[in-house]
């Protein structure tokens, strides 16, 4: 606990169905409480605020007017039935703080599908976002043509692009042909390596939880797609060498780009990473120490709050109901604006990114 926050912490529980579930609103000096639900096997309380916290400084410096907050929903697996009767009853329970205090969105495990459950249970259209694009107002009776903008379109993906563009640039490499590693080939990853594949980017690597697949040539968008489809692993994609999922922090990369959960960079492999720049495209993929000690080597590293803050932004669009066209434009904006600020600033005065951003962050929370 601190100046900021966390203002509520509410822990649910459904003893029916076995639902544990936990909400952390972290501040709300500029608006609802707004972060998405995740939902794993051993998420936790702890975990939950730490999320809820950087949101709380994402949406400051991405000039939203939402607050920061956090859900967990633990979910061991199972039936879709199952899965569906967990996040309604979740819904249920923390209902009456909607939207007022928190509105909800996609995270690790739940996407649009999930947030079309999650409104159906509280019956009001703007207690989440990240909804079905066919999903609108006028589905609950209520006027005006607002509908869903899911995180499906890449919105987060788009924004971690941007900012490693971005970054390339204040690190003197070119985008084009820059060589770029991708840990996580879920929404997150795999829309980062569409976006930065069209810019004339690298990716010589991605990974997922099965392995690593790498090829120094490049590897294909299209293949590794198809395999996300069929729910296979990444390394079964053929057009490159197998390796283990930790394999692929110690590739000779310009870039690395952790997609994927927390903690992901951490002190039993933070002596193998060579790359010259790090995008932080998960929500915490490294304790502050690591970081730190990651920025004295000369990485470059784009905090978390900064890279994967088009999610959010798509959320603020969908919330306004704007067109995806209109999304994508303010994300591009928003995000690289941020970027260059953040990075201008602590190349300049030979400081961690992180350090500037929360500066920054924190002047906006404390006007």
């Amino acid at each position: 606990m601190d100046k900021f926050g966390p203002e509520y912490i509410i822990k649910v529980y459904d003893p029916k169905i076995g639902m544990r579930g936990f909400l952390v609103i972290d501040n709300l000096i500029l608006g609802p409480g707004k972060g998405g639900i995740r939902m794993t096997p051993d998420v936790t309380e702890v975990e939950v605020a730490r999320l809820a916290r950087a949101m709380t400084f994402k949406n400051a410096l991405a000039d939203i007017p939402f607050g920061g907050a956090k859900a967990g929903i633990i979910w061991p697996g199972g039936p879709e039935e199952l899965k569906k009767k967990l996040v309604q009853s979740f819904a249920r329970k923390i209902k009456a703080l909607m939207p007022k205090y928190y509105i909800a969105g996609p995270d690790v495990n739940t996407g649009e599908k999930e947030m079309q459950w999650f409104v159906e249970a509280t019956g009001n259209w703007r207690t989440a976002t990240g909804k079905p694009a066919n999903l609108c107002m006028k589905v609950f009776g209520k006027p005006g043509e607002k509908c869903g903008i899911p995180h499906e379109f890449g919105s987060t993906g788009f924004g971690v692009a941007e900012a490693t563009a971005i970054a390339a640039e204040m690190k003197g490499i070119d985008i084009k042909g820059a060589t770029v590693a991708i840990e996580g080939f879920g929404n997150v990853g795999s829309f980062t390596f569409k976006y930065l594949k069209s810019m004339g980017a690298n990716i010589v690597a991605v990974s997922d939880r099965d392995g690593t697949i790498y090829n120094p040539n490049g590897l294909e968008e299209a293949p590794l797609n198809k395999l996300k489809e069929q729910k296979k692993s990444v390394s079964d994609y053929s057009g490159g060498k197998k390796l283990g999922h930790d394999s692929i922090f110690g590739l000779p990369v310009d870039i690395l780009i952790p997609a994927s959960v927390t903690d992901v960079i951490n002190d039993g492999n933070k002596n193998e990473i060579k790359a010259k720049i790090i995008v932080e495209g998960a929500n915490i993929p490294m304790k502050e120490g690591v970081e730190n000690w990651l920025a004295k080597k000369g990485i470059l590293i784009v905090p978390d709050f900064v890279a994967n803050a088009g999610g959010v932004i798509s959320s603020y669009a969908e919330y306004r109901g704007y067109n995806p066209k209109r999304m994508f434009d303010l994300v591009q904006r928003k995000i690289r604006k941020t970027t260059k600020a953040v990075l201008k600033k602590a190349v300049k005065e030979n400081r961690n990114p992180r350090e500037i951003g929360l500066e920054l962050a924190e002047k906006k929370l404390s006007k």
